[in-house]
């Protein structure tokens, strides 16, 4: 089963109608201000260059025809670029999204063509004398536009993700070969427990068909460290690794990390064709995830992972 990520649709929709509410005002000021002197190309530079000193976090403001043809130069931070006049609009994506009913939109995302970066556009309807005459288009740097102070947080759910189809397409014709992991679970799923408890490592991903493990721990989040079969297999490797209390935020109980690995062991040996490749545990997600040698993955929550009559097991 699968579901649509609409959390962070919400989110980016959210931060959206914040910048669309403080942009509505200053450029209808600015169509005002450019209406005045339509007709009149360097005093149209002129208003644009005022106007766009009083449109947050603008980076270019212009005028265009109602065929998207600039009638004006870029005003710009560094001043007016006089290179862009008559250049044609109407191909670009936020030109695409101009809506009849509305007197301005503010576009989605797109990768511009000065700075190949991410960028928005605000487009606003401009009325000489009541008709609609062009439009200004103002361009914004999403490295420049100011971001709410609630951060996105992945919401808690089973999520399952398709991988290769090719992959897909051959999975009845392969079978799990033993490996070196395989043969030495009974000595790697304690050292890795022992290290998650008692050790900090806060997210271990456990690599079965590689015989490798990656492992990220709470002194040092930055940087992962790679274990291989030799040290995974060697209880010496939590000397490497200075105790540390387990964190009192760890949305995962300490208590459930046994039964979590145990689990990833009986996935991997389940079947001989449908098996698990890897499985992963972050204890501030509280999240464990799968991939399966359809390529399938999963991420569900650790009590639903846990819980033999859920709706991933179910699925499985």
């Amino acid at each position: 089963m699968t579901r649509k990520n609409t959390a962070l649709k919400e989110h980016i929709l959210r931060q959206r109608d914040m910048l669309y509410n403080m942009l509505l005002d200053p450029m209808h000021r600015a169509a005002r201000r450019c209406a005045r002197v339509w007709e009149e190309k360097p005093q149209l530079d002129l208003a644009l260059a005022k106007s766009l000193r009083q449109v947050p976090y603008c980076s270019y403001l212009y005028a265009m025809d109602l065929n998207g043809i600039q009638v004006s130069a870029n005003a710009s931070q560094d001043g007016l670029i006089e290179s862009d006049f008559r250049r044609n609009r109407s191909r670009r994506p936020y030109m695409q999204e101009t809506d009849p009913d509305k007197e301005m939109i503010l576009s989605g995302a797109y990768i511009s063509l000065r700075a190949n970066r991410p960028s928005l556009t605000a487009v606003q309807k401009v009325h000489v004398q009541g008709v609609h005459t062009g439009y200004l288009g103002a361009d914004f740097d999403l490295r420049d536009l100011p971001i709410t102070k609630e951060l996105y947080t992945e919401p808690g759910r089973w999520r399952q993700i398709k991988g290769d189809p090719a992959i897909r397409a051959q999975v009845f014709e392969q079978s799990r070969i033993q490996s070196s992991l395989d043969d030495q679970l009974d000595l790697v799923l304690p050292v890795l427990e022992e290290l998650v408890t008692e050790h900090g490592a806060f997210q271990v991903e456990i690599h079965f068909s590689s015989s490798r493990a990656t492992l990220w721990f709470m002194r040092d989040p930055y940087r992962y460290q790679l274990a291989d079969i030799d040290e995974l297999t060697d209880p010496d490797i939590c000397l490497a690794y200075p105790h540390h209390p387990y964190p009192g935020e760890a949305q995962i109980p300490q208590q459930s990390i046994r039964p979590i690995l145990q689990t990833f062991r009986h996935l991997r040996f389940a079947d001989d064709t449908i098996y698990l490749r890897a499985g992963s545990i972050n204890l501030f997600n509280g999240m464990v995830g799968l991939n399966f040698s359809c390529d399938g993955s999963h991420y569900i929550p650790h009590e639903q992972f846990l819980a033999r009559d859920s709706e991933f097991w179910n699925g499985i």
